[in-house]
């Protein structure tokens, strides 16, 4: 695509964007009005005793059920609705995970250690970046930290962004476009880590214009925060069917390296929450690229707390919602129908069960609980999954699926957040290093 075609519709999608993300806001919150309401009113209906029919008087009734009001009417629409969007973008996940991605295998390493400049971004945390520098493998001998205020770190060149440097991204993203402009660098790759991402078993790179590192996020201090990790692991299995889609999904910053004339071409210099999958967007868009998952691997850390795990998903979502505005149609569609089903998802759960255990009867009875159920099972199989992912090290963790429920609703109230009300800046998630 022409870089100024795609970004003249950028622009001209900004306001059909604010739009619709209005009535994304106003739609989850009718949804959500309908469905505690409606399982109030459902909770205390009175209830429709069927008789014994030409059975003696004194027999016993056969059924009882919950008395149909508009209330309860509502209510079972609103969850068959919801079910439906986790329905199908279940059934979605399954096609990109197991069918485009089958059998997809991490290319051979054809690029060593030395075509690689190592770029870690930082505010100013000293001690956790000099933790992500000493992991760094002996041939990465380019290594350089980019702060916003003057740090000390052993092993790798520190520079400090200018407070007068000027361009359209900001935060993250416009330390990068300095770095991008001001570092010289003669390498086939650039290597941009988070400051807390250690890497482990780091050794070169494939063929492909943009490689993204896996992740494995470490436990610090909430262990919510952690297990909704685990279960974001499983999900993200989808990653290995992105070399064959025509563009990712999204992309994690925190490890991935970018085949310098493609940076140079696509730059940073964009207005974004989520400056690393506005980068692969554009770049998809604007140029021939290819795309790779590696096998390394960076132990980043978790959020430490439910308050940071919930600002750190709330910026996710609305910056993939805002820089959606940049895709081709049916990708913006997916990426929002993605959203609000990640922010719905805890809750036919949690509210079918607890009035199935109370004998209550909703939404049309068997079908929608077997439907339910089995949406649920999915939440369940994407927590193992991600504790197959993290390995037998692990496996005691396996221990907590019976908090699965509360952990897809750690996982998805900062979605929640992000779509009701979506930051204005940047927000750099707390790091707490070792202790």
């Amino acid at each position: 695509m022409n870089p100024g075609l795609a970004s003249e519709r950028f622009k001209g999608g900004k306001k059909i964007g604010r739009v619709t993300m209005k009535i994304e806001r106003v739609t989850l919150v009718a949804v959500t009005l309908a469905l505690v309401i409606g399982a109030i009113a459902t909770l205390f209906a009175p209830t429709v005793v069927s008789g014994p029919g030409s059975a003696p008087a004194t027999a016993e009734a056969t059924s009882t059920t919950t008395a149909d009001t508009w209330a309860t009417s509502l209510f079972g629409v609103a969850l068959w609705a919801v079910t439906l969007l986790f329905g199908a973008t279940a059934l979605i996940w399954m096609v990109i995970t197991y069918v485009v991605g089958a059998g997809y295998e991490t290319p051979a390493n054809e690029y060593g250690l030395e075509d690689v400049q190592v770029r870690i971004m930082t505010v100013d945390a000293a001690a956790v970046v000099q933790e992500t520098v000493d992991s760094l493998p002996d041939g990465l001998d380019d290594v350089h930290v980019i702060a916003e205020s003057s740090i000390d770190v052993t092993g790798a060149s520190v520079h400090v962004v200018p407070d007068d440097f000027d361009c359209r991204a900001v935060r993250k993203g416009r330390a990068q476009e300095w770095a991008r402009r001001t570092l010289d660098c003669h390498k086939e790759f650039v290597l941009y880590l988070d400051e807390d991402s250690i890497v482990e078993s780091f050794d070169g790179l494939p063929d492909a214009d943009i490689v993204q590192l896996r992740e494995k996020p470490r436990r610090t201090g909430s262990n919510l925060s952690f297990l909704a990790d685990i279960y974001r692991m499983g999900v993200q299995l989808e990653q290995r069917a992105f070399a064959r889609l025509s563009i990712p999904l999204f992309a994690w910053g925190g490890g991935i390296a970018v085949r310098s004339e493609i940076e140079d071409a696509t730059t940073w210099d964009r207005k974004s929450l989520v400056e690393d999958t506005a980068f692969v967007w554009a770049a998809f868009q604007e140029h021939d690229v290819s795309f790779a998952l590696a096998d390394a691997v960076c132990r980043n850390e978790a959020p430490p707390s439910l308050y940071e795990i919930t600002q750190q998903r709330r910026r996710w979502a609305a910056g993939n919602l805002q820089a959606s505005e940049m895709l081709p149609f049916r990708y913006e569609v997916l990426t929002r129908v993605r959203n609000a089903a990640w922010a719905l998802s805890p809750i036919v759960t949690l509210i079918v069960v607890p009035l199935s255990l109370l004998s209550v009867t909703v939404a049309y009875g068997g079908l929608f609980f077997a439907a339910s159920m089995a949406l649920a099972l999915c939440t369940l199989a994407w927590f193992l999954l991600g504790v197959v992912y993290y390995g037998g090290d692990y496996g005691y963790w396996a221990l907590a699926l019976p908090l699965a429920p509360v952990v897809t609703v750690v996982h998805s109230m900062g979605t929640v957040a992000g779509i009701l009300a979506p930051p204005e800046t940047f927000r750099v998630t707390t790091k707490v290093g070792s202790k």
